[in-house]
């Protein structure tokens, strides 16, 4: 089996879950997926997942590249929205029948799953005959489309021991080092030796970033949308003061007095989307 055909059934099998988790945080109450298919058939989007469509027209829908909200962000990587699918200028009307004629869809945001840079699913959220999706919904779709992205990165990790190489462990090590050190003047050289290293012209920024754990930024993610921390324990499975207690660490590890300044520090150091 092919990395690209692992990711995607990866995705396939988080795909239920996720949805849930998105119409739960967002109120959306449409919302849909998909994995990229590169077959005979041709490179395009499948949708597989649906929850809360009128029938079943969508599911099996192929999205071709460029074509429709789907085949724009398969073509440009990004997140698109549009408030009112059957008049918008932007996309081509490929799906009309299916979208709006028999699952009368409205506002719709289309949010790509990324894959060590490929686009390799798609969440859809849509409303019916009511209002524009707001900002809120869409960051909360594009916050689950990256904990999704990274959860496939790390299965395929633990699945087929895609592990970082040891260089890049080694870097790891002398970046906490780094951040270790108060001799400002040693502390000078490191980074200039990491620089070396690593090939880039990675700002000292970044190297003295501080280390987050995957529960401190997932609760700093979920923070950023706006969620309470009722939702958050709800969300990950876990208490209120667990959740507490990730944010308190978070907080300190970021020299931050409130969570809104945490996720503020948290971005700028890029340990958490900024979208």
């Amino acid at each position: 089996m092919s990395d690209i055909s692992a990711a995607c059934g990866i995705i396939d099998e988080l795909l239920p879950e996720r949805l849930d988790r998105l119409q739960r945080v967002s109120g959306l109450p449409v919302v849909f997926g998909g994995t990229r298919r590169r077959d005979r058939a041709g490179n395009r989007l499948v949708i597989s997942r649906l929850s809360g469509t009128v029938g079943n027209s969508l599911s099996t829908l192929a999205v071709r590249p460029g074509a429709g909200l789907g085949g724009a962000v398969l073509s440009l990587g990004e997140t698109r929205r549009v408030d009112d699918y059957a008049s918008a200028s932007t996309i081509t009307h490929d799906y009309d029948r299916i979208v709006v004629d028999q699952e009368h869809l409205t506002s719709i945001v289309a949010v790509p799953v990324i894959i060590s840079g490929r686009v390799e699913g798609i969440i859809y959220g849509a409303v019916r005959d009511r209002g524009p999706i707001g900002d809120r919904s869409l960051r909360a779709a594009e916050v689950v489309a990256d904990l999704l992205g990274r959860d496939v990165e790390e299965r395929m990790a633990a699945r087929f021991g895609h592990r970082p190489p040891l260089k890049t462990d080694a870097l790891t090590e002398l970046a906490a080092i780094i951040r270790d050190t108060d001799d400002e003047f040693l502390r000078n050289r490191l980074v200039r030796v990491h620089r070396e290293l690593s090939g880039s012209e990675a700002s000292e920024l970044r190297i003295l970033a501080p280390t987050l754990t995957v529960r401190e930024a997932e609760v700093l993610e979920l923070a950023a949308i706006g969620a309470t921390n009722l939702v958050i324990a709800a969300e990950l499975g876990i208490g209120s003061e667990t959740v507490k207690s990730y944010l308190g660490s978070a907080m300190r590890k970021l020299d931050a007095s409130n969570r809104t300044a945490a996720v503020s520090a948290a971005r700028s150091y890029g340990l958490i989307s900024n979208r």
